[in-house]
Protein backbone atom coordinates (compact mmCIF):
# COMPACT_ATOMS: atom_id res chain seq x y z
CA UNK A 1 0.00 0.00 0.00
CA UNK A 2 1.52 3.42 -1.01
CA UNK A 3 1.30 6.33 2.07
CA UNK A 4 2.73 9.49 1.62
CA UNK A 5 3.20 11.23 4.63
CA UNK A 6 4.20 14.89 4.71
CA UNK A 7 5.63 17.21 7.34
CA UNK A 8 7.50 20.07 8.48
CA UNK A 9 4.91 22.85 7.65
CA UNK A 10 3.77 25.79 10.07
CA UNK A 11 2.98 29.52 10.67
CA UNK A 12 6.38 31.55 9.45
CA UNK A 13 6.77 35.15 8.92
CA UNK A 14 8.01 36.62 5.86
CA UNK A 15 11.27 36.03 5.04
CA UNK A 16 11.10 32.88 7.39
CA UNK A 17 11.97 29.62 6.12
CA UNK A 18 10.31 26.11 6.34
CA UNK A 19 12.17 22.55 5.97
CA UNK A 20 9.24 19.95 4.69
CA UNK A 21 9.13 16.34 4.41
CA UNK A 22 7.79 13.46 3.06
CA UNK A 23 8.17 9.88 3.50
CA UNK A 24 7.03 7.60 1.27
CA UNK A 25 6.45 3.82 1.38
CA UNK A 26 5.12 1.38 -0.71
CA UNK A 27 6.73 2.35 -3.79
CA UNK A 28 10.38 1.74 -4.99
CA UNK A 29 11.47 5.55 -4.09
CA UNK A 30 14.79 5.18 -5.36
CA UNK A 31 13.47 4.75 -9.14
CA UNK A 32 11.16 7.40 -8.70
CA UNK A 33 11.15 11.05 -9.84
CA UNK A 34 9.21 12.88 -6.87
CA UNK A 35 7.76 16.48 -7.02
CA UNK A 36 6.19 18.92 -4.17
CA UNK A 37 2.71 20.31 -5.09
CA UNK A 38 1.11 22.80 -3.31
CA UNK A 39 -2.52 24.17 -3.22
CA UNK A 40 -3.62 27.38 -1.96
CA UNK A 41 -7.77 27.75 -1.41
CA UNK A 42 -9.50 28.03 -4.60
CA UNK A 43 -6.40 27.43 -6.59
CA UNK A 44 -5.74 24.88 -8.75
CA UNK A 45 -2.82 22.39 -7.46
CA UNK A 46 0.53 23.29 -8.92
CA UNK A 47 4.23 21.91 -9.06
CA UNK A 48 6.48 23.42 -7.12
CA UNK A 49 9.47 21.45 -7.49
CA UNK A 50 10.52 18.04 -9.06
CA UNK A 51 13.64 15.44 -8.67
CA UNK A 52 14.83 13.12 -10.61
CA UNK A 53 15.91 9.77 -9.25
CA UNK A 54 19.41 10.85 -10.44
CA UNK A 55 18.87 13.97 -8.34
CA UNK A 56 18.19 16.43 -11.41
CA UNK A 57 15.78 19.74 -10.00
CA UNK A 58 13.17 21.91 -11.81
CA UNK A 59 11.39 24.57 -10.34
CA UNK A 60 8.40 26.42 -10.54
CA UNK A 61 9.37 29.78 -11.70
CA UNK A 62 7.49 31.12 -8.47
CA UNK A 63 9.83 29.31 -6.22
CA UNK A 64 13.12 29.07 -8.42
CA UNK A 65 16.05 31.05 -6.32
CA UNK A 66 14.43 30.63 -2.38
CA UNK A 67 13.40 26.58 -2.49
CA UNK A 68 15.51 23.57 -2.51
CA UNK A 69 14.26 19.95 -3.30
CA UNK A 70 16.54 17.23 -2.14
CA UNK A 71 15.79 13.59 -1.53
CA UNK A 72 17.60 10.72 0.84
CA UNK A 73 16.75 7.32 -0.93
CA UNK A 74 18.02 5.54 1.94
CA UNK A 75 15.44 7.07 4.17
CA UNK A 76 12.92 7.07 1.31
CA UNK A 77 12.18 10.91 2.15
CA UNK A 78 11.81 14.03 -0.32
CA UNK A 79 12.55 17.46 1.60
CA UNK A 80 11.95 21.02 0.02
CA UNK A 81 13.86 23.54 2.21
CA UNK A 82 11.38 27.24 1.38
CA UNK A 83 13.71 30.19 1.89
CA UNK A 84 12.55 33.68 1.80
CA UNK A 85 8.83 32.79 2.14
CA UNK A 86 6.40 35.25 0.97
CA UNK A 87 2.59 36.50 1.91
CA UNK A 88 1.99 34.26 -1.82
CA UNK A 89 3.49 30.94 -1.06
CA UNK A 90 0.75 29.64 1.36
CA UNK A 91 -1.09 26.93 0.78
CA UNK A 92 -1.39 22.74 1.70
CA UNK A 93 2.10 21.58 0.33
CA UNK A 94 2.47 17.81 -1.05
CA UNK A 95 4.48 15.39 -2.53
CA UNK A 96 3.69 12.60 -4.97
CA UNK A 97 5.40 10.43 -7.59
CA UNK A 98 6.24 12.91 -10.24
CA UNK A 99 5.32 11.13 -13.73
CA UNK A 100 2.54 9.30 -12.60
CA UNK A 101 0.05 9.59 -9.17
CA UNK A 102 -0.42 7.56 -6.14
CA UNK A 103 -2.64 8.06 -3.40
CA UNK A 104 -2.78 12.08 -2.40
CA UNK A 105 -1.07 11.95 1.38
CA UNK A 106 -2.81 14.47 4.11
CA UNK A 107 -0.15 17.31 3.09
CA UNK A 108 1.24 19.91 5.53
CA UNK A 109 0.02 23.33 5.82
CA UNK A 110 2.00 26.42 5.19
CA UNK A 111 0.85 30.06 6.21
CA UNK A 112 3.28 33.06 6.08
CA UNK A 113 2.43 35.97 8.47
CA UNK A 114 3.02 39.37 7.04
Amino acid sequence: QVQLVESGGGLVQAGGSLRLSCAASGIIFSANAMGWYRQAPGKQRELVAGITNDGSTNYADSVKGRVTISRDNAKNTVYLQMNSLKPEDPAVYSCNVLYYKVSWGQGTQVTVSS
